[in-house]
């Protein structure tokens, strides 16, 4: 639902056409009818803007794992099948690739009826597996880690591949405009160094004025992704000797230029600060999936979890340039990149 979820589709549309095959990317929340599609993202983004509480309480009752009991969340995707059915016809597709568990409930529910009958594989982006990622209708499954890996062959005994998150190549090399940006960040706040702190592309974060105006008094520039929330951007731009920014284009030449990223979530604003070599400190998490990811982060070692205020702002004290630990954070992180899932998906 969120733009994490669009960023891995189009960055792997982009490998599989560099590689000679066509790529068709397509919105399963749009291929749900009645807009049933459009009113889940609304409900989604107003719960975790304005009532996290609220989410919480959906991922503990449809997505948490563990055993017992509860909703599936096949009678929704199903929903969109016929929809899909057409599509896959109408490209004459090989395969199909899911990067929502939405789309993976649908694609293993199509498999497991015999309707689909071409192979289907999910590239699970999330660090923390939940229950609603896994069908055993699917013939396959790409993680970004081992642990996530084991979790889900042991649940499903479904063939699994550790790949390694996919992002754009650009994170992965020295970038560009990382110049340009530490010009601007030295000109707004000179002899500060600069803290991303990220909100999402829907500007979804607990208290973010606070955590700036917090690491604006202790001596660092917070630099704050409010992504498409206006109304977020000028609350936090209240903050003195804060830097509020709103879509950014430039992510590998801001990430490169940065310090470090105070992170909520766990998602693609996170691997990509993996693959761009910056420390990843999480703090104040989104309930559900987003506390479970960044929990999961921490125990592999490629990013810390701070507890408080004063943990967070240790944290940033201890990952001092150059230092020990944040090199071997940072090494931690770049081995999580093992291969390309379109190799996987092409295999098949």
């Amino acid at each position: 639902m969120g733009a994490g979820h669009d960023t891995v589709a189009a960055e792997l549309a982009r490998r599989a056409a560099a590689s000679g095959h066509e790529p068709q990317v397509a919105d399963v929340l749009r291929l749900l009818p009645y807009g049933l599609g459009g009113g889940l993202r609304r409900s989604y983004q107003a719960s975790v803007r304005h009532a996290p509480w609220a989410y919480a309480g959906v991922y503990a009752a449809f997505l948490r794992a563990g055993g017992g009991p509860r909703p599936s969340g096949v009678p929704l995707a199903r929903l969109a099948a016929d929809r899909l059915m057409d599509l896959v016809e109408r490209v004459d597709a090989d395969v199909v690739v899911s990067v929502f568990h939405l789309a993976a409930q649908l694609t293993g529910h199509l498999r497991a009826r015999g309707r689909l009958r071409v192979p289907s594989t999910v590239f699970l982006v999330d660090f923390a597996v939940h229950r609603q990622w896994l069908h055993p209708g699917n013939d396959r499954y790409l993680c970004l880690t081992a642990g996530a890996a084991a979790e889900v062959r042991a649940a499903l005994g479904t063939p699994v591949v550790t790949t390694g998150p996919a992002v754009a190549p650009e994170f992965l090399v020295p970038a560009a405009g990382a110049a340009g940006w530490r010009q601007r960040l030295a000109g707004w706040a000179p002899g500060r160094p600069p803290v991303v702190l990220s909100a999402g592309a829907w500007g979804a974060a607990s208290r973010p004025d606070a955590t700036a105006r917090l690491l604006s008094g202790a001596g660092w520039l917070p630099v704050v992704l409010c992504g498409r929330n206006a109304r977020l951007r000028e609350r936090v731009s209240r903050v003195p000797g804060t830097l509020a920014l709103d879509w950014v284009e430039d992510m590998p030449g801001l990430l490169s230029a940065a310090y470090a990223l105070v992170d909520n979530a766990a998602g693609q604003t996170a691997v990509q600060a993996l693959a761009a070599g910056l420390p990843v400190i999480g703090y104040r998490p989104l309930p559900g999936h987003g506390l479970d990811g960044v929990r999961r982060m921490a125990a592999l070692g490629v990013s810390e979890l701070a507890p408080d205020a004063p943990g967070l702002l240790t944290a940033l004290g201890r990952l001092t340039e150059d230092g020990r630990e944040r090199s071997a954070q940072v090494a931690r992180g770049h081995a999580l990149f093992r291969s390309d899932p379109i190799t996987s998906v092409a295999g098949l």
